[in-house]
């Protein structure tokens, strides 16, 4: 019996060792793309003047779409943000979706909002619109106050109502660089038939002194869990995304800063209102859409344009921000499944989506088995030390690599800590990052399963702590 044990053991160990070799060769490959993905980006940025943009006659004008729910924190600064962009024609649409707080009334009270009789075409569904505000002093600035119907269909109000061909899509508690949508929009103008959409970094800004809903002095989050979050945005966007974007493969355009056609969009029937990560939704459906007509395009993920935005603090709010995060992951790739696999659909279907489906999607519970297995094994004391060696090897030490490496690439790309020490203290983090709290996320996420197949529908709301002003 003890034989056929080991033997059982012996074979779920090398699978699940093979599993995190390929999952994290994978993320390694993604890195030493974004490598060169950086140096090529710096080298085609080296000579633009993004000024220069102002005055080229093919720069669309663009709609800028900030849904919010009970942001009274930091709606007033966010505005503030978007209406100090550098970019020659936008418009600024809030859309108050259903909150309890004083959000409307912060806006109302700021920029002088007054009703307002404009009228739209309703192309894709969405809760009744209450009103719409503009603003006599700030003419760019429309707020849509409407019936909650969760950011999806927030969105798809905006579309409704904006005027421009590209629309950029922000969350309501984020900040953009004066510069971003100047950065953002260089791939429209590229390639404007085939560039269908991109996304943008988001960082941290937590801890961050903010004026005039700028960024006036970055530091690093004095709260822990924001800076292990920082590693994980490094690593998904410097280390993943521009790898995946040289792949021809991403997936997920942030919700929180990314620019769209959109003409597309519209195509394929808006946001979906059921959608509970509509970002990856959206994509993954243009993706489908556009193949399924045979139209060559382009999804671009652009290094340099930099929105702020406010990570959870407390292990409640994490927890329901990832749950939501990974039931949107399931929800998208159940939805648009018959895509897996599938030649028709070119390297979304070969590679992107079984990519998605086998390491993200199922990932979670591969590595709960691998914490089980470890943990039985030396309980019945049958510790293969060599493997355990090995597979702390792959799992540990290579993962703190790409954590480093992440860290590095984003120095390399806009010098994210001026402080040394802030460099030395992420370094330390990516150390302690596989201490609990990487097993903590890992059960956050196999929680998300049953929760996505009870059919919840939480949207996992956050406390917010606001911008720290700059005196």
């Amino acid at each position: 019996m003890s034989d056929v044990l080991h033997a059982i053991l012996h074979s779920v160990n090398i699978v699940i060792l093979i599993y995190f070799f390929l999952i994290n060769a994978f993320y390694l490959l993604f890195t030493v793309l974004s490598l060169f993905g950086l140096f090529r980006h710096r080298e085609l940025t080296t000579y633009i003047s993004f000024k220069e943009i102002f005055r080229l006659p093919l720069v669309k004008p663009i709609s800028i779409i900030a849904p919010a729910h009970n942001e009274e924190k930091t709606i007033i600064e966010s505005v503030n943000s978007l209406l100090a962009l550098e970019y020659p024609v936008f418009e600024v649409i809030v859309v108050n979706d259903g909150s309890t707080d004083q959000t409307l009334g912060a806006l109302i009270r700021s920029f002088q909002l007054e009703k307002s009789r404009r009228v739209f075409r309703k192309v894709v569904d969405h809760k009744p619109v209450k009103g719409i505000y503009t603003s006599p002093s700030h003419p760019k600035l429309v707020v849509v106050d409407k019936v909650n119907g969760k950011k999806a269909d927030a969105m798809n109000a905006g579309l409704n109502i904006s005027r421009y061909p590209l629309f950029c899509a922000v969350d309501g508690d984020s900040l953009l660089e004066k510069d971003a949508l100047l950065k953002m929009v260089r791939p429209f103008l590229e390639d404007p038939e085939k560039t269908v959409a991109a996304g943008g970094v988001i960082r941290l800004s937590n801890c961050c002194m903010v004026k005039c809903g700028q960024v006036q002095e970055v530091r690093l989050p004095c709260n822990a869990l924001a800076r292990f979050q920082i590693l994980e945005y490094f690593r998904a966007f410097l280390g993943g995304r521009i790898g995946m974007s040289m792949l021809k493969s991403v997936l997920i355009v942030s919700g929180a800063f990314g620019l769209f056609r959109k003409d597309i969009a519209l195509q394929c029937g808006g946001y979906r209102v059921e959608s509970i990560g509509e970002d990856m939704d959206l994509i993954v459906r243009m993706r489908r859409h556009l193949h399924n007509m045979k139209r060559p395009f382009e999804i671009r993920f652009i290094p340099d344009p930099i929105c702020w935005t406010e990570a959870p603090e407390t292990l409640k709010c994490l927890a329901r921000q990832r749950n939501r995060w990974h039931r949107g992951l399931l929800d998208t790739l159940l939805h648009n499944k018959s895509m897996l696999f599938n030649p028709r659909y070119g390297i979304t279907g070969l590679f992107a989506m079984p990519f998605y489906f086998v390491f993200e999607m199922l990932g979670p519970f591969i590595e709960l088995l691998g914490y089980i297995m470890f943990a039985a094994c030396i309980t019945l004391g049958l510790v293969n030390y060599p493997f355990a060696v090995l597979f702390f090897l792959v799992a540990v030490v290579l993962g703190t690599l790409l954590s480093l490496l992440s860290i590095l690439l984003g120095e390399y790309s806009s010098e994210c800590y001026p402080r040394r020490q802030d460099i030395l203290i992420l370094t330390l983090f990516s150390l302690l990052e596989n201490i609990l709290y990487r097993q903590w996320l890992t059960l956050v996420r196999v929680l998300a399963f049953f929760d996505f197949y009870r059919g919840k529908e939480e949207w996992g709301a956050m406390q917010k702590k606001g911008f720290a002003q700059a005196r």
